[in-house]
This record gives structure tokens, sequence and C-alpha cells, in this order.
């Protein structure tokens, strides 16, 4: 895993910008740790900061392909792609030689044969700019899921790219400017794709292709949810899940450093868990080291809430027990959660006010980086939910059948809740609920049509590709900044292209076959898991009850309060705050309390930090 960008500007020399490259690549140091390289040649320039997995000589970025001493192609590469052996197989046949055992290499001989087309024949995560020295063109690629982000800013004579806006920030020519649109896709839960908060920032959409050249950019699809007839009964259809989560998870044990998987003790991560196990164990390598996370405490003093009923830490000894893991419990201390460094790191990490799920960007963050100290890769459950039905808001009719998100319903929205404290004049002026429609509407009109689909099916289909095209979304972005944050680099099985493809398309009624949650996930793991694991409901990643974090929290709202140069003031309801500030903490239990509040002080370290001008 790596952290890439990069500079196009037709007829100029970008020799002679150097220093502006490197201190864009300086940017994503963090994502990667081991070496970096920058590449200058004519009007391009790409940088490179990697984090070392595969090939660790052999796989030097940016890479160039050469004939005769002149450049055909320049890649600077972030991800992994996990058929790089069938593939360099494949050319090795048609022709080519390598230099390394890289994947890296691989891609790039792979876009010398196959042009554009390319893209298509990876399976991985991904994040690519390619520079074509003989047509004179960038193409940014994004993995099919969206694991791996990449954004772009376009000028007049061309593009800058990078991993995380930081990269393209730092290009002095990119204002940091946020605009009505920005504020709205900040303040509520709707993620658009390609859309960033950012006015003059653009993101690649997963599976999409950004060809940038004299003329302009264009974007194509390469990849992309189809909607197809599902002919296999359920007998068939449970066993191809198993088929390829197997393939699956033996692709992502690839690497050569320390590989580890991160254990809940839910259905999703203890299934990869035990398949790794399992994978290990046939290659006479093993045990797998798992993590899990809780806090200091938490054992004892655990109180059941509306979306989690039970602790984690039965579960996670359970399983670990079960498929035999080598494991570790990691505990945090709830006072790191608030503590002025690592609230630091993370808005460095995400570059935009992470609002939503509160203290679960620390805990995440400090989980990650205890992990680092033994592991440089880790496999990991996320996406399950959205793709095989997971979440509450799958199984509530009132929420599947509801005209918006289904996040966004009475019962789940207060979770997602960042705008409590946001001036009313200013909420009226953005028109959040008029966003929000237009936005819904704009995905509904995306959903892949199946003639002769029931409307049952029909509904929930619209429901699965939200998850997977919005929700699923923001998900991947917070495991992607916080891993990446301390280096280190995870691996989610379940956004493999092949398995959303098949799973996207069996029908509602076969996934939820025995009337709960992830039906069909769990009959294809049913024989690797204990079965408490296998009758556990659903829970999110812990949180913490401990009230020193609260504590913390609204000491730090008075401290912006009582500072008239804070910059978040003008965009709150300070009568509000108040009175939110004024209850006991006993009382502080409204989730949409909270989460204005951690708006309000992400929002305000933001446009500290990031100097960013609000124009609504």
């Amino acid at each position: 895993m790596c952290g890439i960008t990069g500079w196009v500007a037709h007829g100029e020399d970008l020799a002679r910008h150097r220093s502006v490259v490197q201190a864009m690549t300086d940017t994503m140091s963090c994502r990667g740790p081991d070496a970096e390289g920058v590449w200058i040649e004519g009007p391009a320039a790409l940088g490179h900061r990697r984090l070392s997995i595969i090939d660790l000589a052999g796989g030097v970025q940016p890479m160039v392909a050469e004939r005769d001493g002149r450049t055909l192609a320049a890649l600077t590469f972030c991800g992994e792609i996990y058929n790089f052996r069938e593939l360099r197989a494949e050319l090795a046949a048609l022709g080519h030689s390598f230099r390394t055992d890289s994947d890296t290499e691989v891609v790039l001989t792979a876009y010398l044969q196959w042009g554009a087309d390319f893209a298509a024949r990876l399976n991985g995560m991904f994040a690519i700019g390619l520079w074509d020295a003989t047509t004179r063109e960038l193409l940014l690629v994004r993995d099919p899921i969206g694991v791996k982000p990449l954004y772009y800013a376009r000028t007049a004579h061309g593009v800058m790219f990078g991993s995380e806006p930081k990269a393209v920030l730092a290009h002095p020519g990119v204002p940091r400017r946020v605009d009505a649109q920005g504020l709205a896709e900040i303040l509520d839960m709707v993620r658009t794709p390609e859309i960033t908060p950012f006015a003059d920032l653009s993101e690649v959409r997963p599976g999409q292709v950004v060809r940038v050249t004299e003329g302009g950019l264009t974007r194509t699809r390469y990849w992309q949810l189809t909607a197809r007839e599902h002919t296999d009964d359920l007998d068939t259809t449970v066993a191809t899940v198993r088929e390829l989560l197997e393939d699956i998870v033996a692709r992502q044990l690839i690497a050569d450093v320390p590989v580890a998987t991160l254990l809940s003790g839910g259905l999703d991560s203890s299934a990869i868990t035990a398949l790794a196990q399992r994978a290990l164990t046939a290659e006479g390598r093993g045990p797998v080291r798992s993590y899990s996370v809780d806090f200091q405490g938490a054992a004892d003093g655990f109180e059941p809430d509306a979306v989690r009923g039970t602790a984690d830490a039965p579960y996670v000894r359970d399983c670990a027990a079960h498929v035999g893991s080598d494991h570790r419990e990691v505990l945090l201390d709830s006072t790191e959660l608030a503590d002025p460094t690592v609230r630091a790191a993370i808005l460095g990490a995400t570059d935009l006010p992470p609002a939503y799920w509160g203290d679960l960007w620390p805990s995440l963050y400090l989980l990650c980086r205890e992990i680092r100290k033994r592991a440089t890769v880790v496999l990991s459950g996320e996406s399950a939910d959205e793709l095989f039905g997971g979440y509450r808001w799958y199984q509530r009719p009132e929420a599947v059948d509801a005209p918006t998100f289904p996040w966004l319903t009475p019962g789940s929205a207060r979770i997602f809740g960042g705008s409590s404290l946001i001036d009313q004049g200013l909420l009226e002026k953005l028109d959040l609920e008029g966003y929000r429609r237009d936005r819904y509407a704009e995905a509904l009109a995306e959903v892949p049509v199946l003639p002769g689909e029931s409307a049952a099916d029909r509904r929930m289909r619209e429901v699965t590709y939200l998850n997977i095209t919005r929700f699923m979304q923001a998900v991947l972005d917070r495991k992607d900044r916080m891993s990446m944050a301390v280096g280190l680099e995870v691996r989610v099985p379940f956004c493999d292209h092949r398995l959303m493809d098949y799973v996207f398309n069996v029908p509602w009624a076969m996934k939820s076959f025995d009337g709960r949650e992830k039906s069909l996930l769990r009959a294809a793991v049913r024989d690797v898991l204990p079965a408490s694991v296998l009758e556990r409901t659903k829970t999110p990643f812990p949180s913490t009850q401990d009230t020193r974090y609260e504590q913390a929290l609204r000491a730090e709202l008075r401290a912006v309060l009582a500072d008239p140069d804070s910059p978040v003031l003008p965009l709150l309801n300070t009568a509000r705050v108040n009175r939110v500030l004024g209850r006991e903490l006993d009382d502080f239990s409204l989730p949409h309390d909270r989460g204005g509040i951690e708006m309000a002080l992400w929002l305000n370290r933001w446009l500290v930090s990031y100097d960013v001008t609000v124009t609504v």
C-alpha cells in the first residue's frame, strides 16, 4: 500500500516545479513510510510514497517502461493486485519479460499490452496514475469497489491528483474553498460519488477511468454493478459464496510482510479469520494472528444500548479459541480518544471533519497504531453488511419503504445526525432536505434494472445498491484513512468485485432465507465458526461508555464558545449549543446531540488547520 500523487500540465516543463511535486509527495509520507520517489519528464510529474508489501527490493516507484532509451509509460500505483501472478504468466506468454517480482510491474506491463482495457483485468484494490508518453495522456484509475481513494483537481492545462485531498491541496494553485454543495456533503450522510466537500476537487469514481489529454478530460466506467437473473438454487448459491470467499481470502494473504486479521466476534470478521486460518494451515503456515479492540474496564461495566446488545469480548475469545488463532486483545483508555494529538492525527489523515461515528474514529486509529507495531497487513470484515443485508434498516419495513436513504430514516438517522447544532438560517439556505432528496433521486436512477423482477426484489436491489455505492464508501474511507495514517494496510475480502457482482444479483428471499440478517453468509461459513458467533445478532464496532469522553467533548466545546476568534461560531446555533451544554451529564444520552458536538468541534479544528474558505 502506498500514497500517490502527480501533476500534468500540457505545454509546461515541470522540472522547473520539482519543489512543488516534492511537497505534494511529502504529504503522503504516512501512507508510505518505507521509500519515496519523484519522476518528471516534460509536462508530466509523478510522486510516490511506498509501504513495502510485495517484492520489497524490486517494487520501487514511480516505475518507468522504456524502449531504446525512450519512455513509453510511467506509473505511480497504490494498492494490491491479487491476481498479478496469473496476469504475469499471461503476459509472459505474450512475450513480455519482467525485471521484478512486483505487482506494480505487472500493472505497467498490462497497460502496454492492453491499453486502457487493462483495468478490467485487475482483481484488487488500487488507485493508479499512469502517464503514456507516446500519446501524451494521463490515466487515473480506481478499483471497482472504491477501496482505495483517488482525488484530482482540473486546471486549464491539465490536472493534479493524489491519494488524499492533502496531496492536491499542497499545490499552490488549488484553492481550499467549500461552497453550499460541499457543506451539505459534510453535514449530511449522503456521500455522493465524484463530489467532495472541496469545490475545486473531484474524486475518481469506483470502477472509473479518468483520461486527461491536451484536448480535455473524459470519464468512462470499466466496471459497475449490473442486474442479471440469478439461476442458481440455494445450495449452489451457498457453495458459490463459500468458494469465492476461500479463493479471495487465500489471495489476500499473499505478502512479504506479516499479515493478520481484525476480529470483532461478529459474523463477518470471524468468517475472514476462520478462512484465513484454514488457508494458512493448508500451506503449512500459521496460525493466523488476530486482533480485537475494547476499552479498559468495559468487560465488567458493559451496558446494552440501542445498537449494541452484547459486548464483543466473549465472542472474540470463542472464535479465537475455535479457529486456533494467535490472538491479541488491544485495550484502549477512553481518555485517549479526546487527546489533542490523537485528534490532530485523525484530522491530518482525513482532511475533512470526521464527525459521523464519533469516538469510532479515534478508537480505530488507536487500534491500527497498536497493530502496526507487529503487523503491516490486516484483513478486515468490512462491507459484508452492505452486500449481504446486515444492517437493521434492511429488516425494518419503514426504512426499506421510505423515499430516502434507509440509514437516514427514524431509528437510524440519529446515529448520523451532524447538523443539530448548526445555525437554523444556514440550514435553510443549504436546504439539506432538498439536497438529500436530489441525491437520493440521482442514486435511484443509477440502479440497474432486471426486466420482470418483482416490486419487492426491485426495492431490495435498490436498497443494496444505495448501501454499496453510498453508505459503504464512507465506511471504506474511514478504514483507509485511519489505517494508512499509521502505515497499516487493510485488505477487505468482501470487496472483491466478483463476490459483489454475484451476491448483488441473489434475490432477497434467498439472502434472508432463514429470516435473519446475512442468512446467506452465515450458511456459507457455518462449518468453520462456533455456535455463539453464528447465532449472534449484528453489533457495530465498539463505542466507549466512559463518561470521561463526553466530559472532554463538552470542555472543548466550551473553550470554542469562549474564543471569539473560533471560525466555527458563525455556523453554530449558540443558543442550542448552550442548552446542550447545560444538561446534566446523566441526561447526555441523545445521539444527535453528541453528533452535533462532534461536528461542531471537528468543523472548528478543520477550519483552523486547513485555512478553508466557506462560501455559501
